[in-house]
């Protein structure tokens, strides 16, 4: 079956209002997103931030009619007209396989590859990253995630010990230990991730003690070889004592998900006790890396 899908933009203060109203109205499902491009920091737990500008999408049954459901709704908010909106027809798809078609095996450097766990490797003598993200991030198709794959394709992991900080769905984790590493600590705020991280670590047949899989407050005390973390630039300036603290002298450190006029303000920060390389670009994010000194 088809659906009605309607599309208002509205601001943060309108949000819980607009879903509260939209879902007794019924919406089977209230969807989110960001119409001006406006990067969001990772957020603690018990914070949960919106766009400036925000989206909001409602999906309803394809024999509603929307012109009395749009005056009962602005009527119930109390507006005298709505925000800008528009309705429109959504054909019926499933959108997990819509999705899961689009996601192609990608290579990273000279000699890593990543692959959807669904899809038939395109060279078996390569290293192959088998990858299935669930409700985690972190496929590879992101340019922060692709800075770090292409950034640890080129390092000497022979036998190191790894930090993946907000592993996500466990990718540049996994990859490492595929590129030589011999064991990766992932850290995250979210226990999803966590699962979604020792999920794709089994797909890989990688061992289970390969990877250490933490929240945040349980992390052991650590002096890593290696420190990547591709997150946000606001988290990241907050973990800076973290993250060095969870390295040893002559260990290195690399920072993604971070946008070129956010990297000045970072690498000032780092530099305090970090040796710090040229930015890698990627479109309008850059790789930050360097060297912690002894």
């Amino acid at each position: 079956m088809a659906w009605l899908q309607l599309r208002i933009d509205i601001t943060p203060d309108q949000i819980e209002r607009f879903e509260e109203f939209l879902l007794a109205f019924g919406a089977h499902a209230v969807t989110l997103e960001d119409r001006k491009n406006q990067p969001l920091f990772e957020p603690t737990p018990d914070y949960t931030p919106f766009w400036d500008h925000t989206r909001l999408t409602a999906l309803f049954d394809a024999d509603t009619d929307m012109e009395p459901l749009l005056e009962q709704l602005r009527s119930a908010l109390g507006y005298d007209s709505l925000p800008r909106h528009q309705v429109e027809i959504l054909e019926d798809k499933d959108w997990v396989r819509e999705w899961m078609s689009h996601f192609e095996p990608t290579r990273f450097g000279q000699q890593l590859w990543v692959c959807p766990s669904w899809k038939p490797v395109p060279d078996p003598d390569a290293v192959n990253l088998m990858l299935d993200p669930g409700l985690a991030f972190g496929t590879g198709t992101h340019p922060t995630t692709a800075l770090c794959l292409e950034w640890l394709d080129g390092q000497p992991l022979r036998g190191q010990q790894v930090v993946d900080y907000g592993c996500g769905s466990g990718i540049l984790g996994i990859a490492a230990l595929l590129l030589g590493a011999e064991r990766v600590t992932g850290v995250d705020y979210d226990p999803q991730a966590l699962e979604a991280s020792a999920d794709n670590l089994q797909r890989n047949q990688l061992p289970a003690d390969a990877m250490a899989l933490y929240l945040p407050g349980d992390t052991p005390e650590l002096s890593a070889d290696l420190v990547i973390a591709n997150i946000l630039a606001g988290p990241l300036q907050q973990l800076y004592p973290t993250l060095d603290g969870l390295l040893k002298p002559g260990g290195r450190i690399a920072l993604s998900g971070i946008l070129v006029e956010q990297a000045p303000s970072l690498l000032e920060t780092y530099s305090a006790s970090f040796d710090m390389e040229p930015p890698r670009v990627k479109g309008d994010w850059v790789l930050l890396y360097g060297r912690k000194r002894g």
